[in-house]
């Protein structure tokens, strides 16, 4: 290869130019001197180009490579194709591209202290953790390589998981100025992606953004391919055993048992399964050292092949085998935990597993005694027995945009207008608590099961954490279907985008007989549900429209560039009067929509896809954009 200034790089084999010098970085910003980066150039369409007789940093776009970078954005984090394996798709998240993220985040950390501080900013130290996918060592060196030359030090936790990383910036001894961790939480194998963190927690969605953007220019301008060694090697840290450490801490503390404080756990049985995920270290880390028997245990040994089943709460796999270890063992509780532990999901000691609706409610029921009175944000999935078991606490409900960043952000926001919000939770699993910075972490929320579990022994029940929910209702039958989107992958989320704007408006012009737009309801917040009567809104990851029978409200959201789309519908009929929703939500991991629904009587959920598919999908041509094979088979079966 030619050598080449450190400010610029010679791309080769375009028929348009034939030695076309672009400068790589800004003149006034040297390249870091003790890093061994390689960059190569590599062959690309002519027609991709637009060069001038002077060219700048700015005036060179290859609008392909650019596009690249930019779907990766995933909402608040940055996911892609890692590895090879995974039909119909092919590998986009490279070492290059996280290089280009991770240079551009570097940047963004530094130039957001110095407005922050007014002064310039050195040594910006940044941490990185992963999860144990296979494709994280070279992706890592990439992060590494990007961190380095936007000026930064960085700091490699190893095997980590998602709430650790944001914990190393606050935590004393460590206190990073960033974070980031790299995962793509349930996603399989071949998937991969970084979530980025700064003292004041997770980014927004138009923060990624903005990175994903300037990451993409000196992508495309770039074209590099980085070294797979390293001159200065990151710093290496053991941050986990400090963050267990301090979970253990809370524990004791809270417990406070009065015959042996250091191990509380003593004569309790908790079953983990990890799913070859990150979460092992809670088994060893946390609940051995206070005293619990944790034998029967499933899958800690890290995998990033997740040989056993999806490390996924949601999973229903993953649920069956911890039930069947619960029972087995007799245990007191069952853990699931997702890839990074930003989710978890238990199951009790009858054998139930509580998830979803149930894990909500088990939490609400938990804070709702610490703080009587205080608001619970969901994403408007739940249902309405959730909002009842809520209300019949004392609690008010705030049920807002699909989203577990919406529902978080969405709770910071209520607290700083003045409206006590103690729990943030979305169905998935994701949940947030005020007292714990916000963040969404899966170990934290079992920490608080756990201790509840303790001190409801220690009173003299034997009832098990199973009994707080025992009240809440549950919907006669529920589904998910899936319908891929049929296009490139580009225009796959504009296509979902016109299938929902098409139902949308089939709705409006009364094309399905009974079905209305509608608001959330029961929401006691002026400003909760759906409606934002904010003229400049803040970005946002959904767009949503919520249907209801018999009334007719509707409420758009949009964000400024990522647009994603939620219909949720509450169905009735003369017989049965309301007896089911109907949820669609464009998927923001892969180019589809996701159709969830709950009824109340045997069939309902049937009934309503038929309707779904024979007064809206044929009818609109829609079964052109989308494939409806799930639905056809489900109302066949």
């Amino acid at each position: 290869m030619a050598s080449a200034s450190p400010f610029s790089i010679t791309l080769q084999n375009m028929s348009a130019l034939t030695s076309t010098i672009i400068p790589l970085f800004p003149p006034t910003k040297p390249l870091p001197t003790n890093l061994n980066v390689i960059l190569m150039c590599c062959p690309t369409r002519s027609t991709g180009v637009r060069s001038w007789r002077v060219a700048r940093y700015d005036e060179i776009v290859v609008d392909d490579e650019i596009d690249k970078i930019r779907r990766l954005q995933n909402g608040s984090d940055v996911r892609g194709v890692a590895l090879v394996g995974e039909k119909g798709r092919t590998v986009d998240l490279t070492p290059p591209a996280v290089d280009a993220i991770a240079e551009s985040f570097g940047e963004w950390v530094i130039k957001g202290l110095e407005s922050e501080n007014g002064r310039p900013a050195k040594g910006v130290r940044v941490s990185l953790g992963r999860d144990p996918r296979v494709s994280g060592p070279v992706l890592s060196v990439a992060v590494f390589a990007g961190l380095s030359r936007a000026g930064c030090m960085a700091f490699d936790m190893g095997l980590a998981t998602t709430p650790a990383c944001f914990m190393s910036t606050v935590l004393d001894t460590f206190a990073y100025d960033a974070s980031i961790m790299m995962t793509a939480s349930h996603l399989p194998y071949t998937r991969n992606g970084l979530k980025f963190f700064t003292k004041k927690g997770g980014l927004t969605s138009s923060e990624v953004e903005e990175i994903c953007d300037r990451a993409a220019r000196k992508y495309a301008n770039r074209l590099a391919k980085v070294s797979t060694t390293l001159a200065t090697p990151p710093t290496r840290v053991d941050f986990m055993s400090a963050y267990a450490a301090h979970l253990r801490d809370i524990i004791k503390e809270r417990v406070n048992h009065p015959t042996h404080y250091d191990t509380p756990l003593k004569g309790f049985q908790i079953i983990v399964n990890a799913g070859n995920g990150s979460g092992g270290f809670f088994t060893w880390d946390v609940l051995d050292k206070l005293g619990a028997d944790t034998f029967g245990s499933l899958h800690l040994k890290p995998d990033g092949m997740f040989p056993n089943h999806i490390p996924n709460p949601e999973d229903k796999t993953a649920m069956a085998l911890t039930r069947a270890a619960v029972l087995g063992n007799s245990a007191d509780l069952g853990i699931v935990f997702d890839t990074d532990v930003d989710r978890s999901g238990v199951v009790d000691a009858e054998g139930n597993p509580i998830n979803g609706d149930k894990l909500i409610a088990l939490m609400s029921a938990i804070v709702l005694r610490e703080h009587p009175g205080t608001t619970v944000v969901t994403d408007a999935r739940t249902s309405i027995a959730l909002t009842r078991f809520i209300t019949d606490r004392g609690g008010h409900h705030c049920l807002y945009r699909v989203g577990y960043r919406n529902v978080i952000d969405k709770g910071v926001q209520l607290n700083k207008d003045g409206v006590e919000t103690h729990l943030m939770m979305e169905t998935s699993g994701h949940g947030a608590l005020r007292e714990n910075y916000f963040l969404d972490d899966g170990a934290y929320m079992v920490v608080k099961i756990i201790i509840e579990m303790v001190r409801m022994k220690l009173a003299g029940s034997n009832d098990g954490i199973g009994s707080l929910i025992e009240d809440l209702e549950e919907p006669f039958e529920s589904t998910e279907l899936r319908m891929n989107v049929i296009a490139e992958p580009r225009h796959a989320k504009a296509k979902a985008v016109e299938a929902i704007e098409a139902f949308r408006r089939y709705i409006e012009e009364g094309r399905l007989q009974g079905w209305e737009l509608d608001s959330c309801g029961d929401c006691w917040v002026s400003e909760g549900c759906l409606v934002d009567s904010n003229e400049t809104p803040a970005a946002i990851d959904a767009q949503m429209y919520r249907y209801n029978i018999d009334s007719v409200q509707l409420s758009r959201f949009f964000n400024f560039r990522l647009r994603i789309e939620v219909i949720l519908a509450k169905v009735s009929d003369k017989e049965n009067g309301q007896y089911g929703w109907v949820h669609l939500r464009q998927s923001i991991h892969n180019p589809n929509i996701a159709v969830n629904m709950q009824s109340t009587v045997p069939g309902g959920c049937r009934s309503m896809t038929a309707v779904l598919r024979d007064k809206f999908l044929l009818p609109s041509g829609m079964n052109r954009t989308l494939d409806i094979s799930q639905i056809d088979k489900y109302i066949g079966s």
